[in-house]
C-alpha cells in the first residue's frame, strides 16, 4: 500500500515515528510535509497529500498538524477526498468502514506516538462495509459534484 503523508511544523517528529511504523508494515511512503520545525503552512501538506489521493498517485493519506483539524479541512477541499481527524482508534475504524474514508489526520498535540500508531493500525486494517453505507458515501460525492457543477457554472 502506498501512503502520502504530510505535515506541519508541530508535527515533525510524530510524522517521522509514523513514518517508520508504516515503512514497518510494508507500506510505501511517500512525504509530502516538512522535515523543518520553522514555520510551515499545513494547507500545503494538506493540498498535495488529497491531490496524490486523488490522483491515485497513493492509495490513503495521513496528514498530521497540531490538532489535525486545519491540515484536514484543507484535504477536504479536494474533489473525491474524505479526510476525517481521529483522536482514537475506533472512530478511525469506523471512518473506513462507514465513510470509506481515504485520508486520516490526526494532532501532534493531541495524541501521543503510541495512540497515534494504534489509530493508524486501526485504520489501515478497516475495510469498507459498503452496503447501507454505499448509499450515504455516494450522497456525500453527490453533494461534492454539485458544488463542482455549481462553480463552473458561476
Amino acid at each position: 500500500m502506498r501512503i502520502a503523508i504530510g505535515n506541519d511544523h508541530a508535527a515533525v517528529e510524530l510524522k517521522n515515528i509514523i513514518v517508520e511504523h508504516l515503512e514497518q508494515r510494508g507500506c510505501e511512503v511517500v512525504n509530502y510535509g516538512t522535515d523543518s520545525t520553522e514555520s510551515f503552512d499545513y494547507p500545503i501538506a494538506g493540498y498535495k497529500v488529497a491531490r496524490a489521493v486523488a490522483d491515485g498517485q497513493a492509495d490513503r493519506g495521513i496528514l498530521i498538524c497540531g490538532t489535525g483539524v486545519g491540515i484536514s479541512l484543507a484535504a477536504n477541499k479536494v474533489d473525491g477526498i474524505r479526510a476525517c481527524v481521529c483522536s482514537e482508534p475506533f472512530s478511525a475504524k469506523l471512518s473506513r468502514q462507514h465513510n470509506n474514508t481515504n485520508v486520516l489526520a490526526f494532532g501532534a498535540r493531541v495524541v501521543g506516538s503510541e495512540l497515534a500508531k494504534m489509530i493508524v493500525d486501526e485504520w489501515l486494517d478497516a475495510e469498507f462495509e459498503g452496503g447501507r453505507h454505499e448509499r450515504r458515501v455516494a450522497m456525500l460525492t453527490e453533494i461534492e459534484q454539485t458544488q463542482s457543477l455549481a462553480a463552473a457554472q458561476e
